[in-house]
Order: structure tokens, then sequence, then C-alpha cells
């Protein structure tokens, strides 16, 4: 394949469209590293199913308060004004519309907005979280991920064929390639690699990407 982003690129890609006094959950894994990268003069405040508003950076090794852990079982600090509650209060914040952004990742992306992100299917290690939960509940969602599985084969799709998270609910997809929009159940291509040709780019990619106006470089800093 050609050039691509590496998964901190990625996640500084997508934390630059993160407003100034956003309240965003971050999914487990690799979404959490959007939280490294919010701009100078933004602040995003960062929630956590498990019940805490507005976490801080992770601490130095060795200085982990385990009490102190996100929905990934990850150790956390606090900023000053940090709230803890129940988890079903937290998810009453999620279920509530109180949330501007989630920010997950996917195992697959329909063109209509569908999201796969909590099974792969027979043999594999269900893991549903509150991922159900978010895409609904979130004004906004957005999934970050590889444009391609392992094997090569796209991640971006007609329909989906592992078991749904949700149904219509992604409007941006940030790749290792390119930055997608789903407007009116289309692939909408907004940027991509440099490197990268539009054929390229289509050929690793499962619907079609429309392309109504120009197209902005992906350019991003060496992480």
């Amino acid at each position: 394949m050609t050039d691509k982003l590496s998964n901190a690129q990625i996640a500084w890609r997508a934390a630059q469209d993160i407003e100034d006094g956003s309240y965003v959950n971050l999914g487990i894994g690799f979404p959490e590293m959007v939280a490294q990268y919010q701009p100078p003069g933004r602040q995003a405040v960062f929630h956590t199913e498990n019940g805490i508003l507005d976490f801080g950076e992770s601490p130095a090794k060795g200085e982990e308060d385990w009490d102190l852990i996100n929905a990934g079982k990850k150790a956390v600090t606090l900023k000053p004004g940090a709230a803890f509650f129940h988890h079903a209060d937290s998810f009453a914040m999620v279920r509530g519309g109180h949330l501007d952004v989630a920010i997950l990742g996917a195992y697959q992306v329909a063109q209509n907005g569908d999201l796969a992100n909590w099974s792969i299917g027979a043999g594999g290690v269900p893991a549903v979280g509150g991922a159900m939960d978010l895409v609904h509940g979130a004004k906004r969602v957005a999934v970050i991920t590889e444009h391609v599985t392992k094997k090569g084969e796209p991640k971006l799709l007609d329909r989906c064929t592992l078991p749904l998270t949700g149904v219509g609910c992604v409007t941006r997809v940030y790749t290792s390639l390119a930055v997608i929009d789903i407007e009116g159940g289309r692939f909408v291509l907004r940027e991509k690699l440099p490197s990268i040709s539009l054929e390229e780019l289509q050929a690793l990619t499962g619907a079609e990407l429309l392309v109504p106006g120009p197209v902005g470089d992906l350019i991003v800093p060496e992480l």
C-alpha cells in the first residue's frame, strides 16, 4: 500500500475538529489518543462511561492512582473541577444528549452511516461496552480507523456485513488515507493523502467516493 498515516496522526487530525468547550467521549483503545492532541487554545471536556467528567493526562509511570481509571481501565488524572458520578448517571448524560461528540473505532462503516464496531462475527469476542448508547446519544459521531483491514480488505463499505452497533449514526470518518463525510447516504471525500491518487483510494474503498468539489490535502505533523 502507499504511504499512510499512523494511528497517532489519525488521532491528531480528528482532534483538530473538536470545538472549544465540547463534551467528548472517546472510545476504548485507539480513540483515547485523541485526547493528547487538542489544538492550542482549545479545551475539550472528556467524559468516560464509568463516571468521570473532565479527566486529564495519563499519569507518569509509577504515579498511577488505580482508583482513577477510564472505561478502558487505564489510569487517568483529574483536571480542576472534575466530577465523579454513578455509572447510571454517566449513561443518563449519554442518553440525554449531553455529549457533543463521540469518537469511536470501527471494524466497518457503511456509506449510509451504519457502524459495526463491537463484534467481528462468529469466533470473535464481543465487546459492546457503551458504544450502542453513544452512537445514538452523542450529537455527532465520528470514526477513526485504518482505511483497510490487515488483510487489505475495505473497511468502508456499501453495506456492513458485521453485526451493527448503530444505524445511520456516523457523519465523518478519519482514516489512514483520507477524511470522508457521510452525507445523503454516500461517502463524500474531503481530504486525502497527496501521495495517493483518487483512483488508488477508490480501489481501496468498498463503495463509491463522491467528489463534489476540490479535495484538500491530508497533511499532518510527524508524531
